[in-house]
């Protein structure tokens, strides 16, 4: 057989239809216009090929349909002519939106949302029984408030006015379609359970694992940023291994890290991590906390930040926005604009631009090795030679902390009490998340240590 005729055999892709609403007031990062040109390069990312968009401004969204009934209609028709399998909107739907939507389109369209996209897309590409089990979880707990509209058809037959229960002389009778949902619910439930044991089985271990780490000293640094941004590159290019790194969405989900000689001698860990995007499901960031947990217990964040991209200071604020909700963000962080090499203007300009915005910054081409070495001083400055101030109080029974102060910093004042020890001065940067749960600034009470 040619190859074409192999090409020729190949499934067609699934064609989608984006819309997208423009709320009145509405606090959102991207504008319309550059939310709709994600949401295609996320259907693009889940094989489905895009064919058509729409917008509509709202003051607020439609209670029942999102958008309004006018606008279903001319959707349905679009829908129509484009021939499309599939209608994504580009925010995340009320289960009353799709059940009502689902209607409207008939049986042969499908009706998304961005949450479900990006489920999707995770369920691609998570490789190892952690990042299966995660999405799995996401993908449970999306579906079960939503499961009501997936068995209408057969609360129908019972011949009910609700669609889920019949009645006889106004007594409402459980139908078909309402047992099985019941028994379908039941089924996700346990399932979800299951799932967060396993999960919580397989964090233990990790946790265990960061301890080990933390006793070695090692310092550990995440690599944190918008999706493909460019983390995966960055890492290979400074680990000089071969993790996968693609110009795509959500290409590596998995953390992933390797061990890095920094100069001076000084051992350091990098791990990769999952990138963001704006409207982050929320049930996909309570899925992925043990995960996330990688992020929050680094000694260093590197905010990986594609400079080359036209959107680049919203994404920005999309990961800050992201970090403080993992509370993440008082980690001491290093902002690294990577392709450099992809910049249409002069790059020292870039730079002395940089420098005056942000002179800890770091500009890099993780694809060319420009920069690179200039980070690696970076974070070398950052870890080992940045001292920083703390007040802490750590109990007696913290005596590996207590004497790290003495040990790595300068105490300029110490004050015993009778189950703690208040503790002032400078460490180096890199053991700062170690104190931050013994941070304080009340007044303690000279002698046993209270607060006044």
């Amino acid at each position: 057989m040619s190859s074409n005729e192999l090409i020729s055999t190949k499934p067609p892709k699934e064609r989608a239809f984006l819309v997208a609403a423009e709320i009145k007031d509405s606090e959102r990062l991207l504008d319309t216009e550059d939310s709709l040109e994600e949401l295609a390069l996320l259907a693009d990312t889940a094989g489905l090929e895009v064919v058509g968009e729409t917008t509509q401004k709202l003051d607020h969204p439609n209670v029942a349909t999102y958008v309004g009934s006018g606008k279903v209609e001319e959707i349905a028709a679009l829908a129509e002519e484009t021939l499309a399998d599939v209608i994504i909107f580009d925010d995340e739907l009320t289960p009353r939106h799709l059940r009502e939507l689902s209607k409207r389109f008939g049986e042969k369209v499908r009706v998304l949302d961005r949450t479900a996209l990006i489920l999707d897309i995770f369920a691609q590409h998570a490789n190892t029984k952690e990042g299966r089990l995660q999405v799995e979880l996401a993908q449970n707990e999306y579906r079960l408030p939503r499961l009501s509209h997936a068995w209408g058809h057969l609360g129908r037959q019972t011949g009910g006015a609700s669609g889920r229960s019949g009645s006889v002389g106004g007594v409402g009778l459980r139908g078909p379609g309402e047992t099985q949902l019941e028994v379908d619910k039941r089924e996700i439930r346990k399932r979800i359970t299951i799932l967060k044991r396993e999960i919580e089985s397989l964090s233990e271990h990790r946790r265990r694992y960061r301890v080990q780490r933390k006793r070695s000293r090692i310092p550990v640094i995440a690599l944190v940023g918008y999706t493909n941004a460019g983390k995966s590159t960055l890492l290979n290019s400074l680990s000089e291994s071969d993790v996968y790194a693609a110009n795509q969405l959500f290409a590596t989900l998995d953390p992933t890290t390797r061990r890095v000689l920094l100069p001076g001698e000084r051992v350091c860990l990098f791990t990769d991590t999952v990138g963001f995007i704006q409207k982050l499901p929320t049930d996909l960031v309570a899925a992925f906390k043990s995960t996330l947990e990688e992020i929050n217990e680094a000694d260093l964040l590197l905010h990986v930040i594609d400079v080359s991209h036209y959107n680049a200071s919203a994404q920005f604020e999309s990961v800050k926005q992201t970090l403080e909700e993992i509370e993440a963000d008082n980690i001491p962080t290093v902002n690294v604009f990577n392709k450099a090499d992809l910049l249409d203007g002069d790059i020292e300009e870039t730079r002395k631009l940089l420098a005056e915005t942000d002179p800890d910054a770091c500009l890099i081409s993780a694809k060319t090795g420009e920069g690179i070495e200039a980070l690696k001083n970076k974070i070398v400055e950052t870890l080992f030679e940045k001292m920083v101030p703390i007040r802490v109080r750590l109990p007696y029974t913290e005596g590996a902390l207590i004497a790290l102060f003495h040990d790595q910093g300068v105490v300029d004042f110490i004050e015993s009490g009778r189950s703690n020890v208040v503790m002032e001065g400078t460490i180096p940067t890199r053991y700062l998340t170690s104190y931050q749960p013994f941070f304080i600034d009340e007044t303690f009470d000279a002698d046993e240590n209270e607060k006044v």
